[in-house]
């Protein structure tokens, strides 16, 4: 079955446990990796690079943790992959809020990645829209002449927010398109804390998205998201020409009924 905004909602796939969701979030992602580097072997590309785009937040934390660690460790291939990051809100590094920090800290200072393959955002900069300008050229150097307009990411990970936002794209708040691939947003919040985004073309020219719903707080949202309700951001993600796969718990999955697709 498909949903209203491309969706195949046969995509979902339901697990037991946050922790079990983690688990199977790592594997997911080793594997559309794995099968890139494949293929980039077999095409004899003389220098070979996947390129990632990883969210922050609490639910994909300990999927980074699994990735970091035994087996992934050593048989995820580090040396091909560059790690960029899907938004980031507008807070010194080392603030608690920063979803560079804990990329840091439950991945990317844990396993073995080359210098050179995280390319961060930076929160430096005089402000966000500076700071979006920025990644897009440093975007822009990897992918001088995209085709379509947009570079194609490999795999880009997304969480799902309570109000259906993804990436820093919230219900309400006005953000661009156009040929932008990254620009600077507001967000909800006492106080609101202002970000630097990936926009919705970009994401839609993936070759795969991944993404994450864990907790009964999120079981609307997701339930939103599969019927594409145009209100919410994340319903507005559908590549034309990648692939969507959705992984929930069980608690984000109890508003998903049986013609959702959900796979338990």
């Amino acid at each position: 079955m498909t949903s209203g905004n491309g969706i195949t909602a046969e995509r979902l796939f339901v697990l037991p446990t946050p922790e079990e969701l983690a688990r199977a979030a790592a594997g997911r992602f080793w594997g559309i990796v794995r099968e890139r580097a494949a293929t980039l072997s077999r095409s004899g590309n003389s220098a070979p690079r996947i390129h990632v785009a990883l969210s922050g937040g609490e639910t994909p934390r300990r999927m980074y943790e699994f990735l970091s660690a035994e087996p992934y460790r050593t048989r995820f291939p580090w040396d091909l992959v560059h790690f960029y990051q899907v938004d980031e809100r507008w807070v010194p590094p080392e603030d608690s809020r920063s979803n560079g920090r804990m990329l840091l800290e439950s991945l990317l200072s844990r396993a073995p990645v080359p210098a050179g393959h995280y390319h961060p955002v930076d929160t430096g900069l005089a402000g966000p829209e500076e700071g979006a300008r920025r990644y897009e050229e440093a975007l822009r150097a990897a992918y001088p002449r995209p085709p379509g307009g947009f570079p194609r990411f490999d795999a880009i990970l997304l969480g799902i927010g309570m109000d259906g936002h993804t990436a820093s794209l919230f219900p309400g708040v006005p953000y661009e398109e156009g040929a932008a691939w990254f620009i600077a947003t507001d967000a909800a919040g006492d106080p609101p804390v202002r970000r630097v985004t990936m926009t919705l073309p970009l994401i839609n020219a993936a070759a795969q998205v991944v993404f994450l719903a864990s907790g009964k707080e999120k079981a609307r949202a997701l339930r939103g998201v599969l019927s594409g309700d145009p209100g919410l951001p994340a319903s507005r993600v559908s590549p034309a020409r990648g692939k969507v796969t959705f992984l929930a718990d069980a608690d984000a999955a109890a508003l998903a009924d049986a013609k959702d697709g959900g796979r338990r």
